[in-house]
């Protein structure tokens, strides 16, 4: 008998069956599994019935445990910030009657930032936007960001930005959303150069559409290796509408009027996106 066999024996607790023992006996080990895990429902899909036309999927950031940020000036939670300004581009391009539209939650839930892009491709997204609320430990940081993926963050802001964010899958050392590293770069290797391009186009886009409605950092871009934005086959963004930790920013996010504001840039940016897109056909 190996080593190894002697060790496992031992372990179990099962005495060793020698070569001719008459005691010889066969034992298995059988470990149970579980069922296998069920896809989550999709979310119901708003706007125009034919399906012909572009999707966006919006994405609150954070929930449930999960709070994102919090305002040191009234406790504000991001998860509640990025929810409600969600609700509003929902609402806006709803009004719009152009676009179709899902958000990946409408309450107080957490998903996996592999459930969230999956709900995107699952759902065949024409655009994804991952709506946050930036933090600093300056006050007087302020501004929106618009973040695409890049295998190589733009700056150490983006590089921090990117660790915070990609962490809320970890809980207790257990990495929630089933990626490893490998798999990570195999998501970054498949991303489409085409993909990336689409979604750096649109974040200038946007800038332009929205900068007479919300207040930007001087250097809005920014890209890093963030999981959200992994999809390969969806143009994707991370929004952020501003930092919770600037009292003036956290005032513009938590108005009705700064939400309204954000959602018509927003609404402004994609429907010349879409027009642009079916025009090039």
């Amino acid at each position: 008998m190996t080593l190894a066999l002697l060790l496992l024996a031992a372990i179990l607790g099962v005495p060793p069956a020698y070569p001719g023992a008459s005691h010889a006996r066969h034992y298995s080990i059988s470990v149970p599994l579980g069922p296998p895990q069920a896809q989550l429902p999709l979310p119901p899909v708003y706007g125009p019935r034919d399906r012909s036309r572009p999707l966006v999927v919006i994405d609150p950031g954070h929930g449930g445990h999960d709070p994102g940020a919090t305002s040191p000036t009234d406790g504000r939670e991001e998860k509640d910030l990025t929810l409600a300004v969600s609700r509003a581009i929902r609402d806006a391009l709803i009004a719009g009657g152009r676009i179709r539209v899902a958000m990946t939650r409408n309450d107080d839930l957490y998903l996996t930032h592999r459930e969230r892009l999956e709900i995107a491709r699952r759902l065949g997204a024409s655009m994804f936007i991952s709506v946050h609320a930036d933090s600093a430990g300056r006050p007087e940081a302020s501004g929106a960001t618009i973040y695409t993926l890049s295998e190589v963050a733009s700056d150490r802001e983006a590089a921090l930005l990117a660790q915070r964010e990609n962490r809320s899958d970890i809980i207790n050392g257990v990495n929630l959303d089933g990626s490893t590293a490998a798999v990570t770069s195999i998501l970054i290797d498949l991303a489409q150069r085409e993909t990336m391009e689409t979604s750096t186009a649109f974040a200038r886009l946007l800038k332009r559409e929205a900068a007479d409605l919300v207040p930007f950092r001087d250097d809005y871009h920014r890209m890093a290796s963030l999981r959200v934005l992994k999809a390969p086959d969806v143009p994707s963004i991370l929004f952020e509408a501003g930092y919770i930790t600037n009292e003036h920013d956290l005032a513009f996010i938590e108005s009705a009027e700064g939400r309204r504001n954000i959602a018509r840039g927003v609404r402004r940016a994609l429907e010349i996106h879409f027009a642009r897109t079916l025009a090039a056909r």
